[in-house]
């Protein structure tokens, strides 16, 4: 069976090798789209001309390599588009965050919430672990990734832990602890993998020195450790030890590896930071003097594409989680250049007419990124509508404080509070769900949800 490309003109199929045929032969994302402009496939690639080229090769039988739901896909696919990326690895958490945000109806992986790992360093502890996790516990720890491949990211923590004898157990080390100097260390001591600071076989300004060293080896090229590492190779060699020579080069490619991932900042995973909502639900119904348990929160947030369309963002959370299906991007239409307070108004307009029409539920809590003036803007839109104002708040960034409808005095909560942590999370995800989606994409129109 070849591929059923019957239903697709000649001229289409042409138009769409022809602009493949452009793309770079370096990594990136490409992006099948239908006719009405919608995501339907994002997809990573080594080779972006020879990977997206490949669905649409004369003769091809996608039916047979790649099976009915691909053919489908290509059947429906209007145009395709790229970006290119700085490497494979910056491809694949691309990738992954995309396909989170947009669920394209043809990718079937990577929708759920599993993330990539992280290498962290509890550097505010008296003696820090350092551990592979997919949550880290304390947002003070230096954390190094995410990591695109955790097999690898487990055997280069080894290797690591032989070098810097630093410890990976979750025991509560404390140089008060008298009892310390009689507890017996695991046998990671005895096989000169942890200098056991639980025994108290190490001091605390040796062990800090060993975490320093650390750090600055997996911030900065490795070039004293693989320059050893290769001599010692070459070493084994000459004198024919080939299994040690073996070990020594595939430590090499382990420490390498280091480098092929991403950084917290770029490649925002804001789900791995969650906390527990439970309490923060029932302090902020308090807080806000609500009648009913305070479940849905819709937050909102204004970007600019390159400074000068603007764009709006909602996200949903339900029982304080992010719920992706009830995420809406939209395009500002009536405003002319970049006013934030008018295209806010725009889109607070335009998302609670529907629920005004019976066709989408009223949230218990409408959260704004900004300050007094944003929240004024909201304000504005209901009035405008004659509609009852919900219960309706901003968030400042940098001063963190929190402004609510009918309040004349604004909230100041302390830094660790479950209620503001929430709070947090809804507007760091607006945001981010906004300018982390156009900034990669910002030369390209690949906007799914249009509203």
């Amino acid at each position: 069976m070849m591929l059923p490309m019957a239903g697709k003109s000649k001229n289409v199929l042409e138009e769409i090798r022809e602009t493949i045929r452009t793309f770079p032969t370096g990594p990136g994302l490409y992006f099948m789209k239908d006719a009405e402009d919608k995501v339907l496939y994002v997809g990573k690639a080594k080779n972006l001309r020879s990977r997206a080229g490949s669905y649409f090769q004369p003769g091809v039988n996608l039916a047979q390599s790649r099976g009915p739901w691909i053919v489908e896909m290509v059947g429906k696919t209007a145009t395709v588009e790229y970006i290119q990326t700085e490497s494979e690895v910056d491809a694949i958490l691309q990738e992954a965050r995309l396909i989170k945000d947009i669920h394209p109806p043809y990718n079937s992986d990577l929708k759920d919430a599993k993330t990539f790992p992280y290498l962290e360093v509890t550097t505010r502890q008296e003696f820090p672990g350092v551990y592979i996790t997919r949550n880290p516990q304390d947002s003070r720890s230096k954390l190094f990734g995410p990591f695109t491949n955790v097999k690898e990211l487990r055997a280069v923590m080894n290797v690591l832990q032989k070098i810097f004898r630093f410890r990976t157990c979750k025991l509560d080390i404390s140089t008060k602890d008298e009892k310390r100097r009689f507890f017996r260390p695991c046998i990671l001591h005895n096989i000169r993998q942890c200098s056991a600071p639980c025994g108290d076989r190490v001091s605390k300004v040796d062990y800090r020195g060993q975490i320093k060293d650390l750090v600055k080896f997996l911030q900065s090229k490795r070039s004293t450790v693989l320059r050893d590492l290769k001599k010692k190779m070459a070493a084994a060699s000459e004198a024919k030890d080939f299994e040690a020579a073996a070990m020594y080069r595939d430590r090499i490619r382990l420490i390498e590896n280091l480098d092929k991932r991403g950084t917290v900042e770029g490649n925002v995973q804001p789900e791995v930071f969650a906390g527990d909502p439970t309490e923060a639900q029932v302090k902020l119904q308090t807080i806000l003097g609500a009648e009913q348990p305070v479940r849905i929160i819709e937050g909102f947030d204004i970007a600019h594409l390159a400074g000068t369309e603007m764009v709006g963002s909602m996200v949903q959370f339900i029982d304080g989680r992010p719920f992706k299906d009830g995420y809406r991007r939209f395009r500002i239409k009536t405003v002319a250049g970049v006013d934030d307070y008018a295209g806010l108004k725009e889109v607070v307009t335009r998302r609670y007419k529907r629920a005004m029409a019976g066709e989408e539920l009223w949230p218990d809590l409408v959260l704004i990124d900004g300050g007094i003036g944003q929240l004024h803007a909201a304000e504005e839109a209901f009035y405008e509508m004659n509609a009852p104002v919900p219960k309706l708040a901003s968030i400042a960034k940098k001063e963190e404080i929190i402004y609510v409808h009918g309040n004349d005095k604004p909230l100041k909560l302390p830094a660790h509070s479950p209620v503001l942590k929430l709070i947090q999370y809804v507007r760091d995800e607006a945001h981010r769900f906004a300018q982390h989606y156009h900034h990669i994409l910002r030369s390209k129109s690949v906007l799914n949800k249009k509203v």
